[in-house]
């Protein structure tokens, strides 16, 4: 998009725009993930966190009647890391390990090309549809990938819905509006009455999309989706749209794309929009909940013995962030999409 000319755009295009056009977008052209990036994720966090994971996918294999063929895919896996541990991992299960097929959904090419340099093995392949994925069993990943999708947002005002846009001037400052929106055309479409008891609603539209996609496919194929990310549970949605520069926030609306932009996943949403599609069941826990149940103090415990005071200290450092409630333990939920007659619940209560 030309930035020298002004525009109008709904608050998702807008985000998308921030984040994955090709010139301009914030994931094309930078590694955001690290301490010299924006943000750390919890696989950036300790290895101890992709460690249960694959436990908990190779579990999973194992619930499915280990079938000969299919597919594990990670939906967004930033720079790779937790990719990285999954496939050392999976060198102990050696009939997983011939079993599967390892796919990375990515649209980013910066992200592929960083990807690639971290995960040197040739049976991976890299998609940018999830369509063309082999219909066998799949296992889909998705640790903080809803979160980087754009939403929109709609505001009630005296009893009439707006949707929000984005003004953006040609000497790039940007600005707020709203515009009348049709709520009832929106909830037809999605069979769902989205507004009831709402006063402002947070809602993407590619993320449904994702949604409905991978469990249709589970529903065909067999397979599961796992969930890890931030939000709340909550009926009752609110404004939770934010952009994050060097570990701070910063403002939606300057530095057009040099800063992520991100979102609080409501769960409840999720939960209503996958039982709308029938035929899957969801079970829902914290991260520390599902970390502390996958045994990760039993694993701290095991890596950190005969190790200097230093190393212990780090190890125990790391595990307090992915586990403490008042840090990633809590805000970060676990979600498992599964078949209804499946009876995996590996991790949940």
């Amino acid at each position: 998009m030309n930035l020298k000319n002004s525009y109008n755009l709904p608050l998702d295009k807008f985000i998308d725009l921030c984040l994955y056009d090709k010139k301009i977008g914030y994931y094309m052209k930078k590694n955001p993930f690290g301490k010299e990036g924006d943000f750390i994720t919890a696989p950036n966090l300790s290895r101890m966190f992709s460690e249960m994971i694959a436990i908990w996918i190779v579990g999973f294999w194992e619930n499915l009647g280990s079938p000969k063929k299919f597919n594990l895919v990670e939906l967004g896996a930033g720079n790779g890391s937790m990719m990285k541990v999954l496939i050392e991992s999976f060198k102990n299960f050696p009939d997983f390990s011939k079993a599967c097929n390892i796919i990375i959904h990515e649209k980013s090419l910066k992200m592929i090309k960083i990807q690639k340099t971290e995960l040197k093995l040739k049976k991976i392949f890299w998609i940018s549809e999830l369509k063309k994925i082999e219909k066998v069993p799949t296992i889909f990943i998705a640790n903080e990938f809803f979160d980087s999708i754009a939403i929109k947002q709609f505001i009630k005002k005296q009893d009439l819905w707006f949707e929000r846009y984005i003004r953006i001037q040609k000497n790039k400052t940007c600005f707020f509006f709203d515009k009348k929106f049709n709520m009832d055309k929106l909830e037809k479409k999605i069979n769902y009455n989205i507004s009831k008891n709402q006063n402002f609603i947070e809602y993407s539209v590619l993320g449904t999309k994702y949604l409905k996609n991978i469990v249709n496919f589970i529903k065909k194929n067999n397979g599961g989706l796992l969930i890890i990310d931030y939000g709340y549970l909550e009926k009752k949605m609110k404004n939770t749209l934010r952009a994050i520069s060097n570990h701070k926030y910063s403002s939606v609306l300057q530095n057009i794309g040099k800063s992520d932009i991100t979102h609080n996943i409501n769960f409840h949403l999720f939960r209503k929009l996958t039982q709308q599609l029938g035929g899957v069941d969801n079970i829902l826990t914290t991260q520390r909940d599902f970390l502390m149940k996958m045994g990760i103090k039993k694993r701290a415990e095991i890596i950190s013995k005969n190790q200097n005071f230093s190393k212990k200290a780090d190890i125990y450092y790391r595990l307090k962030k992915l586990i403490d409630e008042n840090q990633m333990g809590k805000i970060f939920k676990v979600m498992f999409i599964k078949k209804r007659e499946n009876n995996y619940r590996l991790g949940f209560s």
